[in-house]
C-alpha cells in the first residue's frame, strides 16, 4: 500500500488531498444527474416488475385471477416492485450498504403507501369514473400515468427523507479528507 492510499483503498492523498475522482468535488449537478440516472434505471426495473405482475394477475389467459379486482392486483404489483426498488435505490442510487435503520424502513414504507395511493387514484379514476377497463387503458392510467406521478414523488421523498444521510456522510468525508484515515473500515463505517 502506497503512502497515499487509505485503509479503504482510495488513492486520494490522506493529508490535505483532494477527493477521489469518482466523486464530484462539489456534490452538485454532476452528482444529482448520476443519482437521477440511477434512480430512473432502478425505476425502470420496478416499472417492468409492476406492469408484468399486474398484467399477469389481471389479464393472463384473457381474464386473470384478479380480473374483477384490479385495485388489489395493483397493490400486489406495486408491493412486489417496491421490494425490488428499495434495494436498488439503497445499494446503487444512494450508495448505502449494510443494514438500514428502522426509521429508514418506516419512511420508505410510508412514502410508498402515499405513492401507491397516487397510482391507485389514477387507475381508479380510469376504471370507475371514465369506465375504461381494457388492458391498454389500465396500463396507461395505473401503470404509465400513475407511475410517472409516483416516481416524481418518490425521488423527492427518498432524497429528502429516507436516504438523506448518505449525502451528508459523503459531503462530510469530502470536506474533511482526514476523517477517512480515522474512520473505521468495513461495515461498521456504514451506520
Amino acid at each position: 500500500m502506497s503512502s497515499s492510499e487509505t485503509v479503504t483503498g482510495s488513492t486520494a492523498p490522506v493529508e490535505g488531498g483532494s477527493p477521489p475522482a469518482t466523486e464530484p468535488a462539489d456534490g452538485g449537478l454532476s452528482a444529482t444527474l448520476k443519482r437521477s440516472a440511477a434512480f430512473l434505471v432502478v425505476g425502470a426495473i420496478g416499472f417492468v416488475v409492476d406492469a408484468g405482475t399486474y398484467n399477469l394477475l389481471v389479464f393472463a389467459g384473457g381474464k386473470g385471477v384478479l380480473y374483477h379486482a384490479p385495485l388489489p392486483a395493483k397493490i400486489i404489483a406495486i408491493v412486489t416492485a417496491t421490494v425490488v426498488t428499495y434495494f436498488g435505490n439503497k445499494w446503487w442510487t444512494y450508495g448505502q450498504r449494510g443494514r438500514g435503520s428502522a426509521r429508514q424502513y418506516v419512511l420508505y414504507a410510508l412514502f410508498n403507501v402515499i405513492a401507491i395511493g397516487l397510482q391507485l387514484g389514477c387507475l381508479g379514476f380510469s376504471r370507475y369514473v371514465l369506465d375504461l377497463s381494457s388492458p391498454l387503458s389500465d396500463n396507461i392510467s395505473g401503470t404509465l400515468i400513475g407511475q410517472i406521478i409516483a416516481v416524481m414523488f418518490r425521488f423527492w421523498a427518498y432524497g429528502t427523507f429516507v436516504f438523506a444521510g448518505a449525502d451528508q456522510g459523503r459531503r462530510a468525508t469530502r470536506d474533511n479528507p482526514e476523517s477517512d484515515a480515522a474512520a473505521p473500515a468495513g461495515p461498521a463505517a456504514n451506520h
